[in-house]
């Protein structure tokens, strides 16, 4: 548990006072954005990530896996969080930080996939490759939330998709790749899991270093929780290309924690349950929102 408190971003500093950077208190994307428990799909969404395997390859390459396999998701947590909840000064900081890690990201895919020949090009500024994965940050946003806290009507995942498409130009996402609506990125995330995506011995390697870190992170009975969350979240196509065992044991234990989750959510005090830099990001802005429990 010693290295569980590493993973977490620190809160940021306190930013400029009345400043709400893009989003604000009334959005979705800080209602949503605000939960810990969002977490719980960080797995999911990364084995969708690199199921790409021109995104596969660009991590297995260029990224120290093998000693932090976390450090992409603790990277891309770091700037959601500063980008959804900082002010315009931090989240230019932030947008700049990412641009400058992906600039060097590039170089080809070694071995043929099902989906692209060998010797297809990558690079981490590729608006393709950008809007997948932004696709997997909303979809798997979306999911958890739906599953471990509240249901998520259509209206609301359509309001918190419009906020994030906000986010997605800073990351080098253009607006005219962007689906309209949040069922049009449902669709598109279907598309990519029923055509380009192909997991090969690259995502396989990383699923294991996620999924399995080592060393741990967390307490040894807890050490099959990222598995388990990763098969109830995921596609069943992707869940069986990733091995992920889904059986009656598995789906009564996934089902009890989405019980669980959604029974204690409401109990917790807000300084649990939400990310620091909700909290942050309310003292800048105050009296727009109620106040944190």
């Amino acid at each position: 548990m010693r290295n569980l408190g590493k993973f977490f971003p620190p809160a940021p500093g306190p930013g400029a006072p009345g400043d709400p950077g893009i989003f604000g208190p009334d959005s979705a994307a800080w209602r949503i954005g605000r939960e810990r428990a969002i977490l719980a799909g960080g797995p999911a969404a990364l084995l969708l990530q690199v199921a790409h395997p021109l995104v596969a390859e660009g991590v297995r390459a260029h990224s120290d896996f093998a000693h932090d396999p976390l450090q992409r998701l603790r990277g891309t947590l770091d700037a959601v969080l500063t980008v959804s909840f900082g002010d315009q000064a931090q989240v230019r900081a932030a947008a700049g930080y990412v641009a400058r890690r992906h600039r060097p990201v590039r170089g080809t895919l070694p071995g043929a996939s099902a989906s692209m020949p060998a010797g297809t090009p990558y690079s981490a500024t590729d608006p393709d490759l950008a809007l997948w994965v932004f696709s997997t940050l909303v979809w798997a946003a979306l999911e958890v939330t739906d599953a471990f806290l509240r249901p998520v009507c259509t209206a609301e995942r359509d309001e918190y998709y419009r906020d994030m498409t906000r986010m997605a130009h800073l990351f080098g996402v253009p607006p005219a790749l962007l689906p309209a609506d949040y069922a049009g990125l449902s669709h598109y995330v279907d598309q990519q899991v029923r055509g380009t995506l192909d997991v090969g011995g690259a995502g396989r390697l990383i699923a294991r270093q996620i999924l399995a870190p080592d060393p741990p992170i967390v307490a040894r009975p807890l050490r099959p929780l990222p598995s388990l969350l990763a098969a109830g979240i995921l596609p069943p196509v992707l869940r069986e290309a990733y091995g992920l065992p889904w059986r009656r044991r598995e789906r009564v234990t996934f089902a009890v924690i989405r019980r669980l989750a959604r029974r204690a959510a409401p109990l917790l005090p807000g300084r649990i349950r939400y990310w620091p830099h909700y909290a942050v990001a309310r003292r800048r802005v105050p009296g727009r929102a109620g106040a944190l429990r």
